[in-house]
């Protein structure tokens, strides 16, 4: 056994049948380069490290470090709820928001959070989270309520003598009518080397609306592995934006199901690698229903040593008749050491539908430069406002005061890898 899932197997606390669940995972072991989902991605380097659990008390953070951040906020620190830097008192009635731990606490079935069960052995991580995922965010919106200020979610990991793992299980629920704003915030303090292994589902009701962020901003040394699991019901909507701004090894899988006629989903992103980071990005939406859309724009960017890794898989089933999607997977590779690996695929079982997908890789646009190099811009000047356009694009969806805050983040993270 591994040395990573051996620490895993040492951490875990549960009841018999989650035990189960972790001895099947741990018999699959860890999958390699021949297994197709981790084709790009290699675990050779992660499975010889070690993780402790995360202990029950996180560590101090310094309030400062979220004066951006408004409420209402829910704070986690190296995996654990702090309650004392935590607002959610501006939440109207009818939303009910609780962690993971104080549901099971207060008598929930544990089996409605943490019984779904994962069986290929590519799902290494969610099979894992649900033997060991103990924390987590709990959110539900009853029928008809309008959430007009959004929700902050924030997971802040800090450095400390011990490399910890944490594996937190989310569950946002979405009610017929309802709708709410959610930001996810997940960043270091400290060079952290941390593991966090995250599972969220998604619920969307019929004629609801979810509008999700998420700034995954890591230090140089952060392992993320972060899959999310939506269904949208009839005429549902779930929009949401990507951004990949840090750690080491970073990889999130998008599933979403249409499972309601008409329902539409939104999905952009930006993929920022540098130095020697390895991110990768996985889509699966699945059109079930009639007259469904989605439409996915994502961008990618790879400098230095970097390896960006895009797969963005649509299908379309029988019977799913009017369904509109359009994928669009374009990017900057701008070193000569650096990587970009991108799959766009399309499966169409149904007819009557439009479907269009797409993927590029290739450098800054020479007559672009050239026309800004001649209204006097120098060239490092010049490549990084057009590299700042291109990473902008995707964040268009994005409500006026979300869409600033976000482009404050993301031109800070471009500038920080030299890239504008």
């Amino acid at each position: 056994m591994s040395a990573l899932l051996d620490s895993m197997a040492q951490a875990f606390c549960g009841s018999d049948a989650r035990r189960e669940v972790l001895d099947a995972a741990l018999r699959d072991g860890l999958p390699a380069a021949r297994n197709e989902a981790w084709k790009y991605t290699s675990l050779r380097q992660l499975e010889r490290r070690a993780f402790a659990a995360a202990p029950l008390q996180g560590p101090a953070l310094d309030a400062a470090l979220l004066d951006d951040i408004p409420a209402p906020r829910l704070v986690f620190v190296n995996g654990r709820l702090d309650a004392a830097l935590s607002d959610v008192q501006a939440l109207p009635a009818g939303v009910q928001l609780q962690s993971l731990s104080a549901a099971l606490a207060s008598g929930e079935d544990a089996a409605r959070f943490l019984g779904r069960r994962y069986e290929r052995s590519e799902e290494i991580f969610a099979r894992l989270n649900a033997a060991l995922a103990d924390e987590g965010v709990v959110l539900r919106v009853d029928e008809g309520v309008q959430v007009e200020t959004p929700l902050q979610l924030v997971f802040a990991s800090v450095a400390g003598d011990t490399d910890l793992a944490w594996h937190h299980r989310h569950l946002i629920e979405l009610r017929a009518g309802a709708s709410l704003g959610v930001v996810e915030h997940r960043f270091s303090v400290g060079d952290s080397a941390h593991l966090d292994n995250t599972v969220l589902h998604a619920h969307v009701a019929r004629d609801a609306v979810l509008k999700h962020a998420r700034v995954q901003a890591g230090s140089a040394r952060q392992t993320s592995f972060l899959r999310t699991d939506a269904v949208l019901a009839r005429d549902a909507q779930y929009h949401r934006v990507d951004l990949e701004l840090g750690a080491a090894l970073s990889r999130h899988e998008l599933n979403v199901r249409l499972e309601g006629d008409n329902a539409q989903l939104t999905a952009n992103g930006v993929l920022l690698g540098n130095g020697r980071r390895h991110v990768e990005t996985r889509l699966g939406i699945d059109h079930i229903a009639r007259d469904t859309a989605c439409e996915l724009l994502w961008r990618g960017v790879a400098a230095n040593r970097s390896r960006v890794v895009f797969h963005g898989g649509i299908q379309i089933r029988e019977g799913a008749d009017g369904t509109d999607a359009n994928l669009s997977n374009k990017n900057l590779l701008l070193s000569a050491d650096a990587e970009i690996d991108t799959q766009p695929t399309l499966v169409i079982d149904a007819d009557e539908v439009k479907a269009a997908h797409g993927a590029t890789v290739g450098q800054l646009d020479a007559n672009a430069l050239f026309y800004l190099r001649s209204r006097g811009l120098p060239q490092a000047q010049a490549q990084a406002l057009l590299s700042a356009a291109f990473c902008h694009e995707p964040l268009k969806i994005l409500p006026d005061a979300l869409r600033a805050q976000l482009a404050r983040r993301l031109d800070k993270a471009l500038a920080e890898a030299g890239v504008a």
